[in-house]
């Protein structure tokens, strides 16, 4: 199993009545990228979202993403969990510039990493994955121009790359397990995957 296996285009399209518009929503180890006017959902729980976009063009991108890991690897972002959510982030990077971005003029908005995974509480799944993005984006300079991190609920975020606009709802009383068994069974089926190949990124 690789990477390619795991991280992928979202394929959920529908109309969004609420906002009378066209929308994606990307479930764990989707992203999605547009130059239109399509509206990007989705729902975190300890995985994290970054909505990542050309500050003049409009064009932007959303994924959403777990390290595989469980912390014993140890810090930094060349651990072998870590090199998952480098993958994860350059395949955005790497499309967004492909449609015509510009690296020097993106910036990102970061959102999840919240304490909802039952029984994974020691190893602090959300705060490694909050700091895994940061550290990256800073890494790569790309300024976070907003973040709603942490904390122990989870959020649904609707991401608007025409304008960067980004709203995020907390979802306080959860009516069913949906959330956490699918961040769950995402989680395990990347715990194995083998780290194979790179993306290589376009300069823009």
């Amino acid at each position: 199993m690789n990477f390619d296996n795991n991280v992928h285009l979202a394929p959920t399209t529908y109309y969004d009545r609420h906002f009378e518009r066209q929308a994606v929503k990307i479930l764990p180890g989707e992203y999605f990228v547009t130059n239109g006017d399509k509206m990007i959902v989705t729902v975190l729980g300890s995985c994290v979202a970054v909505c990542l976009r050309d500050k003049a063009i409009g064009i932007g991108g959303m994924n959403h993403f777990l390290l595989p890991g469980d912390g014993s690897d140890g810090p930094g972002l060349l651990t072998e969990s870590a090199r998952y959510g480098v993958y994860a982030m350059e395949l955005l990077i790497n499309h967004l510039l492909k449609m015509g971005a510009n690296r020097t003029r993106m910036e990102a908005k970061v959102f999840g990493g919240g304490n909802v995974l039952r029984g994974l509480t020691i190893n602090n799944v959300g705060r490694r994955n909050a700091e895994f993005v940061l550290d990256y984006l800073h890494t790569e300079r790309i300024p976070v121009a907003a973040r709603d991190l942490l904390d122990e609920y989870p959020r649904k975020v609707y991401f608007f790359p025409e304008s960067g606009t980004v709203l995020v709802k907390k979802i306080k009383s959860l009516h069913n397990t949906t959330i956490i068994d699918r961040e769950s069974e995402y989680r395990m089926r990347v715990k194995f995957t083998s780290i194979s190949g790179d993306v290589e990124l376009f300069d823009g």
